[in-house]
This record gives structure tokens, C-alpha cells and sequence, in this order.
């Protein structure tokens, strides 16, 4: 079963579809999910109130990937370089669980501004 979702700021809408983990069905049960933007680097992170241990967590992602940071809760999407970044590559604070992927160009997200909102929400597009 697809699990389409659609992530929106006051600047953006974006498709994206989660995968079929036990984290992303998790994220999916308890949508829609609004939180506070935070950036760090080209990484955009909301806090939840979702629990989830690691599941197959990855130390470097892709660009348009959804994650779920363990350590803080958080939803993250990413769509370029972050501090802990080498070269090019995205590399998250820690490992991350890869729940998803933002089917569109996803660094519309560099027009998201930290503290301001973000809703995502199940759709069927």
C-alpha cells in the first residue's frame, strides 16, 4: 500500500511518499504532524511525539530523503549539505532511519524558514 503524503509550509507543497517500514507506519498512523521548523544546514527537522529505536539507520542519506532521528524524535528531510556533511555527500548528526522520499525537486525546501511551521498530511495526490 502506497503511502502518499504531502509536506506544506506557507511557501511550499511538496509530494512524497513513505515506505513501508515499521517507523514510516508509525509517522503515518499519527498523521497529520505539524511542527516548528529547524534547519541545520540544508536539513529541515520537526520534534514529534513519535518513539521509534533505529531500523536499518543510514550515516548518509540522499537529497529529497524523509528520516527519523531516534535520538531527538524528529522528522527530518533533507535536500543538501549539512555541517557534518564531507564534500557533497548528507550526512545527518547521527544515523537516521530512511522513512521516505520527497517526490518532487526538493530543494523548494531552502524557501521553508526555521520557526516557521510545517504540516505533513496523508494524501492520494
Amino acid at each position: 500500500m502506497s503511502k502518499q503524503i504531502i509536506i506544506r509550509s506557507d511557501t511550499i507543497s511538496l509530494k512524497a511518499e513513505l515506505n513501508d517500514s515499521h517507523t514510516a507506519h508509525k509517522v503515518f498512523d499519527s498523521l497529520p504532524i505539524t511542527g516548528t521548523v529547524n534547519t541545520w544546514g540544508e536539513e529541515i527537522y520537526i520534534t514529534t511525539l513519535i518513539k521509534a529505536g533505529p531500523e536499518n539507520p543510514k550515516e548518509v542519506v540522499e537529497p529529497g530523503d524523509i528520516g527519523y532521528w531516534p535520538p531527538g524524535s524528529a522528522i527530518c528531510l533533507f535536500f543538501g549539505p549539512t555541517p557534518a556533511s564531507k564534500g557533497d555527500e548528507i550526512r545527518p548528526a547521527s544515523p537516521v532511519n530512511v522513512i521516505g522520499k520527497i517526490k518532487e525537486d526538493p530543494t523548494q525546501l531552502k524557501q521553508v524558514k526555521a520557526r516557521s511551521s510545517i504540516t505533513l498530511e496523508a494524501s492520494s495526490w
